[in-house]
């Protein structure tokens, strides 16, 4: 199908005149999506798990079934792996405090890769400062590239964590997190991955990568916001202790006892956002519905428009790699004198949305020798139109500011 031809599964983007180009922040979300969300409520809306009558029954259902449908989406060996959270921010928390909390000792050390969204690294942080353990930083090249030497250096037999995203929200450059997780499994530790900006775009196969843990929100997703997920092998699961106490994560409870539920269920205290995950679910029916084949084609000839268009803007440079195919509908970039915040204000002046600023990843930026960017971001729904207004907007910027041409 054609991007106009999709576009009309997406009421904002039929009922805006807006460019949307900010998707690495959020999605847009077709009908589907928000007409499951408005069934759930409609026909389903009881508290799931807690009641035996036939509502209650639905609800409980139709949230085991998305449970089930993310299962297969990324290839777990069982729904039990399943952990449903509000974001991939909550889902790192998560790890951070049930695992990092209880399974990092002094002298421990965790390796964080200099690329990640603060989500990814600021709990390693917290964990680090608590334990005793030491922060060490999986340093890339100014392209993006992590090489296998500083892979092989910074890993070492006192690595017991490595937190890595599988694509940047900066760069969009696709880490190479098999070889990350592969190493750190030889030295006896284990592997986090944000898949954030890999999942709504790409194939992601937890087996295939060997992922202890694995993130990412449906927000992103086409999906709710609120609803996240988290993956965490079925053995690991089961000896991390509860994140959240209260409702619906026990066995039994008396006074002198508490016995925890299993599974996911144990991490998924109080009322859950059933509604959210039927949006979920049904996000991910469309995906597949298109395919990843077709998604990432479309993408990746808006990013190499992209690309293309704006590295010949006298003034304008790209941050990361000069190909395209290292971007993944991801593309940030300055312009000289020009502060990135007044280049979001110029092009939202012309109706185009994207994002500066330093995009959750302080760090990285300043190992790529600046304070922020600009960065716009591509779903399979945008148009080379959209593209090319893009970069007739940038073209003019500097002569906006006074510049000249």
């Amino acid at each position: 199908m054609s991007s106009n031809a999709l576009r009309e599964d997406f009421p904002l983007l039929n009922s805006e005149k807006t460019i949307y180009l900010d998707n690495a922040a959020t999605s847009q979300k077709p009908s589907s999506v928000i007409e499951a969300e408005r069934n759930f409520y409609l026909n389903q809306n009881a508290n799931p798990l807690r009641g035996f009558y036939p509502l209650s029954l639905e609800a409980t259902k139709a949230y085991e079934d998305a449970r089930r449908k993310v299962a297969s989406f990324i290839n777990a060996k069982t729904d039990q792996e399943i952990v449903f959270t509000r974001n991939t921010t909550e889902s790192m928390n998560l790890v951070a405090y049930s695992y990092g909390l209880s399974f990092i000792k002094p002298g421990d050390e965790i390796v964080v890769s200099i690329l990640e969204h603060h989500s990814n690294m600021l709990p390693w942080r917290m964990v680090a400062e608590r334990t005793g353990a030491t922060i060490k930083y999986l340093f890339c090249e100014p392209d993006g590239t992590i090489s296998d030497k500083a892979i092989e250096e910074a890993i070492t037999k006192n690595t017991k964590l490595v937190a890595i995203g599988q694509i940047s929200n900066v760069l969009g450059c696709l880490n190479p997190v098999e070889k990350v997780i592969k190493r750190v499994h030889e030295m006896g530790g284990v592997a986090v991955i944000d898949a954030a900006q890999s999942a709504p775009h790409m194939p992601v196969d937890v087996q295939a990568l060997d992922a202890d843990f694995l993130a990412f929100s449906g927000h992103k997703l086409l999906g709710p916001m609120g609803i996240g997920v988290l993956y965490v092998k079925e053995n690991i699961l089961a000896k991390m202790p509860p994140f959240l106490t209260g409702g619906e994560m026990i066995e039994s409870v008396t006074l002198e006892k508490v016995i925890y539920a299993r599974g996911p269920q144990k991490f998924e205290a109080g009322t859950v956002n059933a509604a959210g995950a039927a949006g979920l679910a049904a996000a991910i029916d469309y995906i597949n519905g298109i395919g990843f084949d077709e998604i990432m084609k479309k993408e990746d000839a808006l990013t190499k428009r992209a690309i293309e268009k704006l590295s010949a803007i006298p003034h304008v440079h790209i941050l990361g790699s000069n190909d395209y195919k290292n971007h993944h509908g991801i593309v940030s970039f300055t312009i000289d004198n020009v502060h990135p915040h007044d280049v979001s204000e110029v092009l939202s002046s012309d109706g185009i949305a994207v994002r500066a600023g330093h995009h959750c990843a302080q760090p990285l930026l300043k190992h790529l020798g600046v304070n922020s960017c600009t960065r716009a971001s591509f779903m399979f729904y945008n148009t080379e139109d959209e593209i090319d207004a893009l970069a007739e907007s940038v073209s003019k910027i500097r002569e906006k500011m006074g510049y000249g041409k």
